[in-house]
């Protein structure tokens, strides 16, 4: 048993340095999947938080939270704006990733009637990357009876942050058919310059991160949607792909109020499966997803994944029709 857990610990130690974050709701996440998306939706602003805790049962749980936000110009409803900041800390050495990203956006409809869009997106992160090296425990400071975190070591370290500028890039397409079905194809380019994110003098490049993702609402009737959704991401030696649906269910829909609830179950393959429930409450949507680990991990998992909690709320400012006062002609 303590032999699978080291070989575990090794192995989130080296993909925590070579992978960007990934979410299990990626569907929710709307400016992670694509720049294409920012800007991308209706309504006036968009704010999107979410916050993932993984591997809680095995060691020292890693955490990411992360905020969007994003919306159009005023003078020009196809040109979109966002902002999205995350925080990544992961094992004992406590490896922080800070990431800001600026998304500006551009839409273009294909035909008259608005039913297809495509839209181009960019993507301009500032990183920046540290860890605390007194946590880590190295051989040296076993004495040959017992472990003296007093003992020095030898081990060279030439910083323990990095900071650098990533670039990425993406493209969506959306259709609507016969006013009951939605689709959206889209495919991103992340880290296209490959910064540096060595630690130790030796360059270390940060692999490019491709992403190919489709999402579908299928109307089945006045109070049932089926929301399908796929993605398969590459960087570096590293695959995942992800697929499942949801249903969601209205329970009040009309002028006044929006209620409904929705449940799902995906499959990351050779990974996790992980069921994902959410409330939709007028302009505001709550969700919350549990992954079961059941990859070859999994004993030193106890089958446990983590947990991911999504916070998204759309707000609609409330412009007034302009009214022209006339003037009453003065009689005599």
């Amino acid at each position: 048993m303590r032999t699978i857990a080291f070989i575990f610990l090794v192995f989130m130690c080296e993909l925590s340095f070579a992978q960007d974050i990934h979410w299990s709701q990626f569907f929710n996440n709307s400016l992670y999947l694509s720049p294409a998306n920012s800007g991308n939706f209706k309504g006036n602003n968009r704010f999107i938080s979410s916050y993932r805790e993984q591997w809680k049962s095995v060691t020292k749980p890693f955490k990411t939270f992360s905020f969007s936000f994003d919306t159009h110009l005023k003078k020009n409803q196809d040109v979109g704006l966002g902002f999205l900041l995350f925080n990544d800390i992961s094992g004992d050495g406590k490896f922080k990733t800070i990431e800001l990203q600026l998304m500006p956006s551009y839409r273009k409809f294909l035909n008259k009637d608005s039913t297809q869009q495509l839209t181009a997106g960019l993507q301009i992160a500032l990183n920046h990357r540290q860890f605390t090296f007194p946590n880590f425990y190295f051989d040296e400071q076993f004495n040959g009876l017992k472990y003296d975190s007093n003992a020095p070591i030898t081990e060279e370290l030439i910083t323990s942050k990095r900071n650098n500028l990533s670039l990425g890039t993406g493209i969506s397409y959306e259709v609507i058919k016969d006013k009951k079905h939605l689709f959206q194809f889209g495919f991103s380019v992340f880290n296209l310059n490959q910064p540096n994110q060595g630690f130790y003098g030796e360059k270390v490049k940060r692999d490019v991160r491709f992403s190919l993702f489709a999402n579908a609402t299928i109307k089945l009737n006045e109070k049932i949607n089926l929301l399908p959704s796929l993605i398969f991401q590459k960087q570096g030696t590293f695959r995942e792909l992800i697929f499942g649906s949801q249903v969601k269910y209205a329970l009040k829909n009309d002028a006044k109020s929006y209620k409904a609830i929705s449940g799902g179950i995906f499959m990351r393959k050779k990974d996790a499966f992980f069921l994902n429930f959410g409330i939709d409450l007028n302009n505001f949507y709550v969700a919350l997803s549990y992954d079961v680990n059941i990859s070859n991990l999994k004993p030193a998992s106890n089958s446990r994944g983590g947990f991911e909690l999504n916070l998204k709320y759309i707000f609609n400012k409330y412009n007034p029709k302009q009214i022209q006062h006339r003037v009453c002609p003065e009689f005599i």
